[in-house]
């Protein structure tokens, strides 16, 4: 069931969160420089949302730009790392399912790194109503995540009805099913496109691709909560 592939991936994150930095992003000034490059890139101000915050990579730097960042993540072991990163009062931290979170505000930017890729394909629309409740009427979505150019390091994942499911496998020996699909970008703009959204969607040097979404018409925001 879907809901399964959601608890197990949140379980594996839980248990992967004390190894995260020493076996993807890493804390080395090389890593740091380019995320700081990309978030230079995108432009990122004002009140920011960011969703599936991780261990706090991206939230280090987009805090350097923006009036204030509410980080979100489902992990409270994850969370705790990024909060030893992060001494900045304008950054708040959340734990939070986020397909069901609902924002007590609304923000100028949702961002979201290395997490388009984990949702299931039952619960993409789910995602993005959840979006859509958390930006502001002129907000911009901005996310990236791995290039199919980046899908020969997954072990090969098996095809289901929630999409491609791959098997990852912790220092301690144990292994968990994730959702793990690799987008086109012109694949993600369609399906982006179908649910009321215009997005951009480009490949990067570093076998990643970036995106920016808002959405494809106005349309009025009722306050969280009502109607």
């Amino acid at each position: 069931m879907p809901d399964d592939v959601v608890a197990r991936q949140l379980a594996y994150y839980r248990a992967r969160a004390g190894e995260y930095d020493a076996t993807s992003y890493g804390e080395t000034p090389r890593m740091r420089d380019t995320i700081a490059g990309v978030v230079a890139e995108m432009h990122i101000d004002g009140d920011v949302l960011e969703l599936a915050g991780g261990t706090g990579a991206w939230t280090v730097e987009i805090a350097r730009v923006a009036r204030s960042v509410t980080y979100v993540d489902g992990a409270p072991e994850m969370a705790a790392i990024a909060r030893a990163k992060v001494d900045d009062p304008a950054v708040t931290f959340e734990i939070a399912d986020l397909f069901s979170y609902r924002p007590s505000r609304r923000f100028d930017v949702v961002f979201f790194a290395a997490w388009m890729s984990h949702v299931p394909d039952s619960r993409f629309d789910d995602f993005w109503a959840v979006v859509d409740d958390c930006l502001a009427p002129d907000g911009r979505v901005l996310f990236l995540d791995e290039s199919p150019a980046r899908a020969h390091f997954e072990p090969a994942p098996f095809d289901t009805d929630d999409g491609p499911l791959a098997t990852r496998t912790l220092s301690d020996g144990s292994q968990h099913v994730i959702v793990k699909r690799f987008w086109e970008p012109r694949a993600l703009e369609a399906r982006l496109a179908a649910i009321g959204w215009s997005a951009t969607v480009t490949p990067t040097v570093h076998d990643w691709y970036v995106g920016e979404a808002r959405r494809a018409s106005a349309r009025r925001i009722d306050q969280p909560g009502q109607g």
